[in-house]
């Protein structure tokens, strides 16, 4: 008797869930079932698309030609690097800008800075940035979602060219020979996953020391402390930063130039750089969901919690694209960013809106927008690269662009890649632009106070990496 009350509670419980508005009843399933009437066309192509890569069944042959690799505006071409398995791509892209801006101010020498260098006080300062967050937000609830944020991510490898501002502007620069890339450099998961449990572990501890109501100078003590810890886990992994080095230059050659001289991490970086990075450029970011011409803030988007927010003022691709040009025309390599995924031929180093048809292959299309790709977080900004030559047509309007990627000199066109002007404007994001080649109208936008944005907007997450 007990058996049966049970099965009819159970029955009657099923029909409750299944008359529940918003669920697949039998009635929808039906009908989406009936729509399912594949012939002999569509089982071939089922067949097909589960045996195979879609995207080598979605590929556009007719866009398949020989790619043109003439560019009528082409800076100075530089050795390519490769940031393996970590996600340092701003990092390479921002020191590829240095790199190329000193081999304007010389033709005979060139050098190359050390990632690891400045990725070991990177991660230190993002260690501090997480904490002193914990700190100031201590008297929130856990669930908060500005707590959530410190939590949520303590520590990565993503970034944008201010984290390279504001870390080069502090810590100065080394040769990459005066700290070579480790094992935790080119592979960084493990590491960063420990190193963010401490840091959970010591943030939690230091909300609690909040919520007693300790002195601001025993938190201090509690977080250099724990500051200690972590510095200790980035010397293992890392590598320890030099104090100071002797350097001899190198041609373009390889041959030694002068003799040996001492320098520290900021003397070099003074020699190399020339003045302070911060204050010499600004960012400018397309993002069509917002206004143009206003400028905007991303808050707690920096490496360093004594650094700089991220601030952009948004533009028209058209006044992107100019400044662009202005600048490779006076041989500057530029900052960027852009959804690299999307339409990329990753054998040729090609990236085209063209590339591949999967409307044909599923029988629909994809019609959204730029602005409805990032509202929906369909498309961001996730891969920075090394803008570096663009091809302009008589009318002097960009028919395609080259960026020095940091994927090794064996991907791509030799390290680089193509895209087409129309794939550039759906899928670029961010250009940092010397402050020369900016337009009055636009430095004047750059320059009013900014609009603060939450760094859960969708544009801002990920970094790029």
């Amino acid at each position: 008797m007990k058996r049966i009350i049970l099965l009819t509670a159970a029955c009657l419980t099923m029909t409750v869930a299944a008359q529940k508005s918003g669920g697949i009843s039998n009635k929808m399933l039906n009908e989406i079932q009936k729509e399912q009437q594949p012939t002999t066309a569509d089982r071939a192509l089922m067949n097909a698309i589960a045996g195979n890569a879609i995207d080598n069944l979605a590929k556009n042959h007719d866009n398949d030609a020989a790619i043109d690799t003439h560019f009528s505006i082409e800076t100075r071409s530089q050795s390519i690097t490769d940031q393996k398995s970590s996600g340092r791509c701003w990092m390479f892209s921002g020191m590829n800008v240095l790199r190329g801006d000193f081999n304007l101010r010389t033709d005979s020498l060139q050098v190359s800075f050390s990632q690891a260098y400045l990725f070991f006080w990177d991660q230190l300062e993002k260690a501090n940035l997480m904490l002193q967050g914990c700190i100031d937000t201590g008297d929130k609830p856990i669930d908060d979602v500005r707590v959530q944020f410190f939590f949520r991510s303590p520590i990565g490898d993503g970034g944008t060219f201010c984290g390279v501002a504001d870390l080069a502007d502090k810590y100065g620069l080394v040769p990459a020979e005066v700290m070579p890339e480790s094992f935790s450099t080119d592979n960084t998961s493990k590491a960063r996953a420990l190193i963010a449990s401490k840091l959970r572990e010591y943030g939690l501890q230091l909300r609690e020391m909040v919520q007693k109501g300790k002195k601001p100078a025993a938190m201090e003590k509690a977080k250099t402390r724990m500051l200690s810890q972590i510095y200790h886990m980035l010397q293992y992994t890392i590598g320890c930063p030099p104090e100071k080095f002797t350097y001899a230059f190198k041609n373009t050659k390889g041959k030694t130039v002068g003799e040996p001289r001492e320098y520290t991490p900021l003397s070099f970086y003074q020699e190399m750089v020339g003045k302070p990075l911060n204050g010499s450029f600004i960012m400018v970011m397309n993002d069509p969901r917002r206004p143009y011409y206003q400028t905007f803030e991303v808050e707690y988007d920096r490496h360093t919690y004594d650094g700089h927010n991220w601030k952009y003022v948004n533009l028209p691709m058209d006044d992107i694209e100019q400044m662009a040009i202005d600048a490779l025309r006076a041989g500057h390599k530029l900052y960027s960013s852009y959804d690299v995924g999307k339409m990329l031929d990753r054998k040729r180093g090609y990236a085209d809106t063209e590339n591949f048809d999967y409307g044909s292959l599923f029988g629909t299309n994809f019609p959204m927008t730029k602005a409805e790709r990032i509202s929906t977080f369909d498309s961001g900004s996730t891969h920075a690269m090394t803008l570096c030559a663009v091809d302009l047509d008589k009318k002097g309007k960009a028919v395609k662009w080259k960026v020095e990627n940091s994927w090794g000199a064996d991907w791509g066109q030799k390290g680089c890649l193509i895209m087409t002007d129309r794939w550039l404007r759906e899928y670029m994001f961010r250009l940092v632009v010397p402050n020369e080649f900016v337009p009055e109208k636009v430095m004047n936008a750059y320059q009013q106070a900014p609009t603060m944005v939450m760094p859960e907007d969708p544009l801002f997450l990920p970094d790029e990496d």
